[in-house]
């Protein structure tokens, strides 16, 4: 039976989620430019940032005035009602100042502390996957109506297509690139999207059979974690922990297994 309230929960984070992709999307002026030595592009992708957060918080906020909030660009508030919004306005702040296409919405609700419903719009893909906990993972797009996700079956390891990311950081980001060229010879490829919420997502959809990274924040995986899982994904930390800081994982259930032991092998969660 659908709870009610998970579905107008659900409902609101799609709602918001389209606002705030239309905004970034319409909003981001036809010459930005990547500067060396000026900050202006970099304040601009910022100000739509927090503009989108805005957007998303405020319009939660009307429906529903007692919700507490985690966001990237600062929201957060505990709240009364036992719900809490884990936004990410925009994932892939990089594509999106370099014009690329793979940058997301991502918006998830919790309730008393459990994810139950998770929605990530990739406005320059048309695309929107969502889901809610216990009822499946769901997607529009360029296809005739909503389409049911599921994970690829999974492939022997040497033939999985595994996504990662970077971290900003110079000394960490050496580290990844190490375990992933140490990985490489393993798999049928690597691939780096440059967004969390669109490569949990990929999973979901049978697009990826494997995605790790370190370094995510909550907001960064918030929807995307519960999209994967609820497609059939397997999605975890280090061996026995949940996705954290220090590792994320998520991947076809035959393939989470070895990939998240070489992880553990190779120091993929250490600098």
């Amino acid at each position: 039976m659908t709870d009610p309230l998970r579905t107008d929960l659900l409902q609101l984070a799609q709602e918001a989620a389209r606002r705030a992709g239309e905004l970034l999307r319409d909003g981001r002026p036809a010459d930005l430019t990547v500067a060396a030595t000026k900050s202006s592009p970099i304040d601009v992708v910022t100000e739509m940032d927090i503009a989108a957060e805005k957007l998303i918080t405020d319009l939660i906020s009307v429906h529903r005035p007692d919700d507490g909030f985690l966001g990237e660009e600062g929201a957060s508030t505990e709240g009364t009602s036992g719900i809490r919004w884990v936004i990410d306005p925009l994932d892939g702040t990089v594509n999106y100042l370099y014009g690329l296409p793979t940058w997301a919405v991502s918006i998830a609700a919790e309730q008393d502390g459990e994810r139950v419903v998770g929605v990530v719009a990739a406005p320059m893909r048309g695309e929107t996957y969502h889901a809610v906990r216990g009822g499946g993972a769901w997607a529009v797009g360029a296809w005739d109506g909503e389409r049911r996700l599921a994970c690829r079956p999974a492939p022997p390891l040497d033939q999985a297509l595994v996504s990662t990311g970077f971290n900003y950081v110079a000394e960490v980001k050496a580290h990844q690139a190490d375990v992933a060229q140490r990985l490489i010879p393993l798999l049928r490829d690597i691939r780096r999207s440059g967004s969390a919420a669109v490569d949990l997502c990929d999973v979901a959809a049978g697009r990826l059979d494997g995605y790790y990274e370190r370094g995510l924040n909550p907001w960064d995986l918030a929807a995307g974690d519960l999209i994967a899982r609820e497609a059939g994904a397997l999605t975890g930390g280090r061996p026995g922990e949940r996705p954290a800081r220090d590792l994320t994982v998520a991947a076809s259930p035959g393939v989470f297994e070895p990939l998240q032991r070489l992880l553990e092998d190779f120091g993929a969660w250490h600098d």
